[in-house]
């Protein structure tokens, strides 16, 4: 794990990049901050997580680090004992957590309940969306750190490091680390409500665009041409053919716009 910081003091606000080792696109956003050491208002964290795994090209050693939180400092598990150490160096930090999806090439934000500070920040941040995990937070950074996730864009791809970086910009912005305004959009609210099981296949097929609505009865995904077909209407959330084992993805429910005056 690697460690930095940007300005003099003890950092309320941390950026993590590296959860997992096949997702690069934040590590270069926070590389890229430490290239250029921008002039900032209050001190920040920056965190390169699971170098080993971002070395070997895979999204984890021994188990994924985001189902592993809090961890243990003598776990039998390299990301075991990781989780425990990042989960200590992340205490008392509002932390914004850099990934990337298969599921969608348009950046969105996940977190596990409203707050005061989600209220603000999320309608200030480059995001088609934002996703309220509801009871799908077991083993992750949100269960040991106040955290919000960002989808930066599909895995592997420039634009998800683009995005990353203009995100965590958008992020220290609104945070107050560095100078400026960030601009306020309403952004789409949603709430997952059930996982959409996936079956032993060969190949699979997804028919649907995420956070576009399902009506009753519409084809939205197959396993080895074995169509799934909505029995109620629904929003598809992180819904990828490739994206989990045994999962397709996610049902969710619209709440609405999220606007930082509530």
């Amino acid at each position: 794990m690697i460690v930095e910081q940007l300005g003099e003091g003890d950092p309320t606000i941390a950026v993590v990049a590296g959860i997992h080792g096949d997702e690069p696109c934040g590590v270069r956003a926070v590389e890229r901050l430490l290239d250029e050491q921008p002039h900032v208002r209050r001190p920040v964290k920056l965190v390169i997580a699971n170098e080993e795994a971002l070395e070997a090209g895979v999204r984890f050693l021994d188990e994924d680090l985001n189902r592993t939180f809090p961890g243990d400092p003598d776990g039998d598990t390299h990301e075991a004992r990781l989780a425990a150490m990042l989960a200590d160096e992340l205490d008392s930090c509002l932390t914004f957590s850099l990934h990337s999806t298969k599921s969608h090439a348009e950046p969105f934000a996940i977190f596990d309940e409203m707050t005061e500070y989600i209220q603000d920040i999320m309608p200030r941040l480059p995001i088609s969306a934002v996703v309220e995990t509801g009871n799908y937070v077991e083993g992750r950074l949100f269960t040991s750190v106040d955290t919000i996730e960002v989808e930066c864009g599909l895995q592997g791809t420039h634009d998800a490091a683009e995005n990353a970086d203009r995100l965590t910009r958008a992020f220290l912005t609104a945070t107050g680390v560095l100078p400026g305004d960030a601009p306020e959009k309403p952004v789409p609210h949603f709430r997952l409500q059930n996982k959409i099981p996936k079956g032993p296949a060969e190949e699979y097929e997804v028919f649907v665009e995420n956070f576009e609505p399902v009506e009753v009865g519409k084809p939205f995904a197959a396993a080895d041409g074995e169509v799934e077909v909505a029995r109620e209407p629904f929003y598809p959330v992180l819904l990828s053919a490739t994206g989990y084992r045994n999962v397709f993805g996610y049902t969710a429910d619209y709440l609405g716009e999220l606007r930082a005056d509530g």
